[in-house]
């Protein structure tokens, strides 16, 4: 996927300039047939799961292409360097190391303060329901606090800030579990630090977070949204998102 164009002004330079001064970092993995978002594959498929993590992460990959600042691939697989970076020419290339998630993100951030990145955004590859509106507001809540969190409705988070390193104590928390933002901020709150909450979002997990999304993406202009959004109606049947939107 070559360097798209995004409409600069949906995103945070034009409310804030500090968020020229964080860094975006996307966590992913290469979106392969039979690897990862299996619940969704028991209801689409191997194969076109993979269109959808393939079309999650251009989406992702838009919101990297219009941040301000500086931004990292992080690709769970350090075989999958290069072709990372053939993703967003702009971008650094950090693979995850081993271990939880948790462990992960310590590693990772620990080794991106010692580059010179300071603020830290942290998302996934799999929440395009994510706007330009919670970019801005992520950006402009770092200027105020020390953590800023975007609670997931399956307890998760969708975003995670930081300007100040992560816990330790990250290794020990439910990931993956309706427990974890609570788990997140506590540890963080224990550690001495300001947890403040942005607007929420979702990430994709179930068949029926992607009706969600269709409606969610019915007005939206961004060009790898667009391509999802097409996606999603080719492979859901049309009464689906349909009776969700006259409810």
């Amino acid at each position: 996927m070559s360097d798209s164009v995004v409409e600069p002004s949906l995103y945070p330079s034009q409310v804030n300039p500090a968020a020229a001064q964080s860094t975006l970092v996307l966590l992913f993995k290469r979106p392969l047939a039979g690897q990862g978002k299996q619940r969704l594959a028991a209801s689409f498929g191997r194969e076109p799961t993979r269109r959808l993590a393939e079309t999650f992460l251009h989406c992702a990959i838009e919101d990297l292409t219009a941040w301000p600042g500086r931004v990292v691939l992080a690709p769970a697989q350090a075989s999958d360097r290069l072709w990372a970076k053939q993703l967003l020419n702009r971008a650094d290339v950090v693979p995850q190391g081993e271990g939880n998630l948790g462990q992960r993100i310590i590693d990772l951030d620990r080794q991106l303060r010692s580059l010179g990145h300071q603020q830290l955004v942290y998302i996934g590859s799999d929440a395009p329901a994510l706007t330009p509106s919670h970019y801005r507001s992520v950006a402009n809540h770092l200027t105020q606090t020390d953590v800023v969190l975007s609670a997931a409705d399956d307890g998760g988070v969708t975003i995670m800030a930081s300007r100040e390193p992560w816990p330790e104590r990250l290794i020990e928390l439910p990931w993956s579990t309706e427990q974890l933002g609570e788990a997140l901020a506590s540890c963080c709150q224990q550690q001495g630090l300001g947890v403040s909450y942005m607007e929420p979002s979702y990430d994709i997990d179930f068949e029926q977070d992607l009706a969600r999304l269709v409606d969610d993406l019915a007005d939206d202009t961004r060009p790898a949204r667009q391509q999802l959004s097409m996606l999603l109606k080719a492979l859901m049947p049309a009464d689906c998102y349909a009776n969700r939107a006259s409810n």
